[in-house]
């Protein structure tokens, strides 16, 4: 399940995966729990509850392509010494998939992704993220007894064969956001967050603090992230990446009968950071191959006007990469992803060249190029609104030496 990105062919497409990557954290070595002994030992209730620790992990990220983001988990681990789940040490990992499954690019593109629960022993779990060098911090909850059953209970039913699944979200249901709804629909209190005034960045700001050695995933999640992902969040829609999950569980506190207590009772470091080796990118960024790109059109644009002569295959070529990346914006209109469906991008980007390549081929170029000014015009507008992807600036005006006409 591990995969890096080697073809720049495929970076848009790999960029939304990613970021399922967003976001999946889990791997193939760890394999999940299912005897049925060990569900059934979770539905038993436990007396005394004293002796287990219900604890938030956190995993940092590594560089891994699916795991820029980090991951979340819950620990169940019973400190009992004696009885039938004396030492059960268990991890409940939201983070499952498989790039194995049948169209799994494609149902990742239209939002039909499904994630699945596992169960699997503590043992299994930590020893990946030490390899890659991730961090795990632990957060032990303060629970009463009666809590602890609670999530027990809803830990137990999640695990079922008729719920494990469920259809991913990477911003609003995904391995960090069901932890939390465990823990706070299952608390006898209310929980008190503590918001933070000064912390309201936006989706693709946190997307790009997380692919910021990654110049090419950046570039392509911002192609593929509409106008919705420049909005500002709150504290519920930022808690999608685990590390703010883990700051926001640090201060919030549980009101119960007219008292405050924590919610988190201790923290620690259950594996320190280790040495990560950052995947290089591309030779080239973004903007360096815009910039290459501008410099091919300027030579042709001097070219074209010491021949007095347009060069139509270099319109026919830039047309068609217009609108083949018009064509995979225009897919996800129709994605389920709700920061997808609203791209200025599309202003630029869109399936419209092509119904204007026969004329250009033809020398009938003026009604194109009226097209392209007004496009180009839209997209500059466009930029007051949303945050557009590293190079597309370069680009734009790349199509904007298009309009000079040389003929005769």
């Amino acid at each position: 399940m591990k995969h890096s990105i080697k073809d720049i062919k495929t970076l848009f497409l790999l960029a939304i995966t990613l970021t399922v990557s967003y976001i999946s954290q889990a791997s193939a070595q760890n394999e999940p729990i299912r005897d049925s002994s060990v569900t059934d030992s979770i539905v038993a209730e436990i007396d005394p509850m004293d002796s287990v620790e219900v604890s938030l992990l956190t995993c940092s990220p590594h560089e891994e392509i699916y795991s820029l983001y980090g991951h979340s988990a819950i620990r169940w681990h019973d400190l009992h010494q004696e009885g039938p789940t004396k030492g059960q040490d268990l991890i409940f990992n939201w983070g499952m998939f498989s790039f194995s499954k049948p169209y799994f690019a494609l149902r990742f593109v239209f939002g039909l992704t499904d994630y699945e629960l596992v169960c699997m022993d503590y043992s299994r779990f930590w020893p990946y993220y030490q390899k890659w060098g991730s961090s795990i911090t632990e957060q032990v909850l303060n629970l009463t007894p009666a809590e602890k059953r609670k999530i027990q209970h809803a830990l137990a039913e999640n695990l079922r064969e008729e719920n494990r699944v469920y259809r991913y979200n990477f911003f609003y249901d995904n391995c960090s956001t069901r932890p939390r709804d465990i823990i706070e629909r299952n608390l006898n209190g209310k929980i008190e967050w503590a918001e933070r005034e000064d912390f309201a960045p936006t989706f693709r700001e946190m997307v790009r603090e997380c692919n910021r050695n990654h110049s090419w995933s950046k570039a392509g999640n911002d192609m593929l992230l509409g106008l919705k992902a420049d909005l500002k969040t709150n504290r519920i829609e930022q808690e999608f990446l685990p590390v703010n999950l883990m700051t926001d569980m640090a201060m919030a506190q549980v009101y119960e009968n007219g008292e405050y207590r924590p919610l988190v009772k201790e923290q620690r470091m259950l594996v320190p950071p280790g040495v990560q080796l950052i995947e290089r990118d591309w030779i080239l960024t973004p903007t360096e191959v815009a910039i290459l790109l501008l410099i091919l059109c300027i030579a042709i644009v001097w070219i074209e006007w010491r021949r007095k002569k347009r060069f139509r295959w270099w319109d026919v070529t830039l047309m068609l990469i217009q609108g083949l990346v018009g064509c995979i914006l225009t897919v996800m209109l129709f994605s389920q992803h709700p920061t997808t469906t609203l791209n200025l991008n599309y202003l630029l980007f869109n399936p419209l060249p092509f119904f204007f390549i026969p004329s250009v081929i033809k020398r009938k170029t003026t009604v194109w190029r009226m097209v392209l000014i007004t496009m180009l015009g839209l997209f500059a507008i466009g930029a007051i609104f949303q945050s557009y992807a590293e190079g597309m600036g370069i680009v734009a005006l790349c199509l904007l030496t298009r309009i000079i006409k040389h003929e005769k």
